[in-house]
């Protein structure tokens, strides 16, 4: 009878931690680039009651038999397919189609981060930023041969500009190569968009702020961020934004089910009860 409380003490655990996970996806059903989590479960030390032995030329085998402890979850695992990409006509905004991420640094601590939010804009120094300041890196030169933070200016062309030529405008093309064209109609390569991919995504940590970190658990496929398009990469649309991946319908679907089978668990708890207050009872 105590192993049925078990049983039910640990569904009632599970689940409400399941809740959780489906609460969260909800809530960023809105949130750009944003994976939905799903819980895993697997089964709880089992009590052997009678252990199977094997059968000879007189005696047949005997079949083992257990009772289970409940159940525990196995993980919680991010799931890393591909949002639906809406286009913003933003030219700073980047979606990745198809595999990667943007690679990110802290301009405090250096500490690189992975995402796959391109809400970028330029800030007050021309550097191709996150909402909360932290610099895109990618080849920050014309040549496309030093990584470091991108930035939007006039740069270094090649021949210098006359004085007082500015940035007219610039675009973002599929491999992230970053163009720039100048008021006197001159036009170069200022840079390039570069992203990096994980053998085990599932490694990486979420940070708030729709940033991953722990790249080296991860698994990078090398050693530093590669141009869209190659490896395996996706390309980059610029003027889009990639979309949260979660399912409304399939959360829904889930919220029910645990929510039905945490009744059940709870059930379990209040029968096993009443079955032992029984067996007290018997002493009257």
């Amino acid at each position: 009878m105590i192993r049925s409380l078990t049983s039910g003490i640990s569904g009632m655990q599970q689940f409400q931690q399941q809740l959780d996970v489906i609460g969260n996806n909800i809530a960023n059903v809105n949130t750009t680039g944003y994976k939905s989590a799903r819980v895993n479960y697997e089964d709880a030390f089992s009590q052997t009651v009678q252990a199977s032995s094997p059968g000879n030329g007189t005696i047949s085998s005997t079949s083992g038999m257990q009772v289970g402890s409940g159940v525990a979850t196995a993980s919680v695992r991010n799931q890393f397919t591909q949002g639906a990409i809406s286009t913003t006509g933003v030219l700073t905004d980047l979606a990745i189609s198809g595999e990667g991420f943007f690679i990110v640094s802290d301009p405090i601590s250096g500490i690189d981060f992975a995402s796959r939010s391109g809400d970028f804009r330029i800030d007050s120094d021309g550097f191709l930023v996150t909402n909360k300041g932290f610099l895109v890196q990618g080849y920050e030169d014309p040549l496309l041969s030093t990584i470091g933070d991108l930035k939007i200016d006039i740069g270094t062309p090649t021949p210098a500009p006359a004085p007082g030529v500015t940035v007219a405008s610039f675009s973002i093309n599929r491999e992230g190569v970053i163009s720039v064209r100048l008021t006197d109609n001159s036009s170069y390569t200022r840079g390039q968009v570069l992203l990096q991919n994980f053998r085990d995504p599932s490694a990486l940590m979420k940070e708030g702020g729709n940033l991953y970190s722990g790249l080296e658990n991860a698994g990078p496929f090398a050693a530093t961020p590669l141009s869209p398009g190659t490896n395996g990469l996706g390309r980059i649309q610029s003027g889009a934004l990639e979309l949260s991946n979660v399912d409304l319908a399939v959360e829904f679907s889930g919220l029910i089910t645990t929510q039905r089978a945490f009744q059940a668990s709870a059930r379990v708890i209040s029968t096993s009860d009443e079955i032992l207050q029984e067996l007290v009872n018997l002493k009257r």
